[in-house]
């Protein structure tokens, strides 16, 4: 299915009946991917679960957006479709824009529970090798910034962006990549206190991607969460071990099997 979000071509899947679940997904995923998931939840639940704009099927945003912008799109989505009530689920980047949401003093969705998978939003500490690597690339940055070099050659800086940019930045459109630096560098780790909802975490064990110690910090600063550890799973813990990941879920959703 498809519906226009402020100018922005939509796509959405929407499964199941009853009370409500958004499904908010990780960086660059198409909506598809947790369809194991949504029709778990779809067997008590009616599911709605957008592509991001710039993700999957959806339309990119017209200027770099924000976590704070995609906030708004979700928003503008659940006013769209006439949510108001509904639980949260997330998956990496979409617990950032989750964190977001329920940070805000008059949020307009009214969230019951909410689950968070793989959840970024704490800034990694980087090590003193990552560190000189980070400052080396600046200096490259800035010498490639300027006007005569950009002249004398004009990709070199792209070229240099995508030798220290990470896969996503590789895999991404020159949008997306705009706004993979704005949202991914930003530190929502002071937001968490102010997620008071019943939340329930989900991480792999062998997570590399947003480590273990991220939930833990989570479990301990959101005033009403817990955690739940996967074993033998990583950033991707519902495909991984889905059916341990769908038992959890049905546990804390009351769903029957």
């Amino acid at each position: 299915m498809n519906v226009e979000i402020n100018g922005l071509n939509t796509h959405y899947l929407k499964e199941g009946s009853g009370e409500n679940v958004l499904v908010l997904q990780g960086w660059g995923t198409e909506i598809e991917l947790y369809s194991a998931v949504i029709s778990e939840m779809a067997k008590k639940y009616t599911v709605y679960a957008p592509d991001f704009a710039g993700f999957g099927k959806s339309d990119e945003p017209k200027e770099p957006w924000c976590v704070d912008d995609y906030a708004d799109f979700v928003i503008a989505f659940c006013e769209k479709l006439g949510i108001k009530k509904t639980i949260l689920f997330g998956h990496s980047f979409g617990c950032r824009v989750i964190i977001k949401l329920l940070s805000r003093e008059n949020c307009p969705i009214e969230a019951e529970k909410v689950i968070l998978t793989g959840a970024a939003g704490i800034k990694p500490v980087q090590s003193e090798g990552a560190k000189k690597k980070a400052s080396a690339y600046q200096r490259g940055k800035a010498f490639l910034s300027t006007p005569i070099m950009k002249k004398l050659f004009p990709n070199a800086l792209e070229k240099l962006r995508q030798k220290h940019g990470s896969a996503d930045y590789r895999a991404a459109s020159p949008m997306m990549r705009q706004v993979l630096v704005k949202t991914v560098n930003e530190d929502l780790s002071h937001l968490l206190p102010l997620v008071k909802q019943e939340t329930l975490l989900i991480f792999g064990r062998n997570d590399d991607a947003t480590p273990l110690s991220d939930g833990q910090r989570m479990e301990k600063e959101m005033p009403n969460a817990g955690l739940a550890v996967i074993e033998n799973a990583g950033h991707f813990a519902f495909i991984e071990q889905q059916y341990l990941f769908l038992r959890i879920i049905d546990s804390f959703l009351g769903i029957d099997n």
